[in-house]
């Protein structure tokens, strides 16, 4: 078989409905480069990785955790992000604290949602 995609750069993209909340969202409140052409967002994240935000009319947020943010100590970065602004969700089936970090085994993870409601995570590394 050959490695047909062996030498590609490969990136993800996901939906939003509002391209301009999508932008501000996650080059003020979250602090990512972000261009745009085309109609089209692009994140600019460490390491050369760039990730699409297309406009979607019918979007239906993503039921799953689409980006995931590792951090160095993620009391200091939920503190800071929930001064942004930013909602921490809270699930029934996973306890967690009062910041809305879960702490019960793995790695400490805290969910929140963009204005389109894709889930996304910040993690302690």
């Amino acid at each position: 078989m050959s490695k047909l995609f062996s030498g590609t750069k490969a990136f993800s993209g996901f939906s939003v409905n509002d391209l301009a909340a999508a932008k501000a969202f996650y080059g003020d409140t979250l602090g990512l480069e972000v261009s745009e052409s085309h109609g089209l967002l692009t994140l600019h994240i460490a390491g050369g990785t760039n990730i699409l935000i297309y406009p979607k009319p019918d979007h239906v947020p993503a039921t799953f955790t689409i980006l995931n943010f590792p951090v160095e100590n993620i009391d200091k970065a939920v503190d800071e992000l929930t001064a942004r602004g930013v909602r921490f969700q809270r699930y029934d089936n996973l306890k967690t604290d009062e910041k809305g970090i879960f702490r019960g085994g793995g790695p400490l993870i805290a969910w929140f949602t963009d204005p389109a409601g894709n889930v996304l995570s910040v993690l302690q590394d």
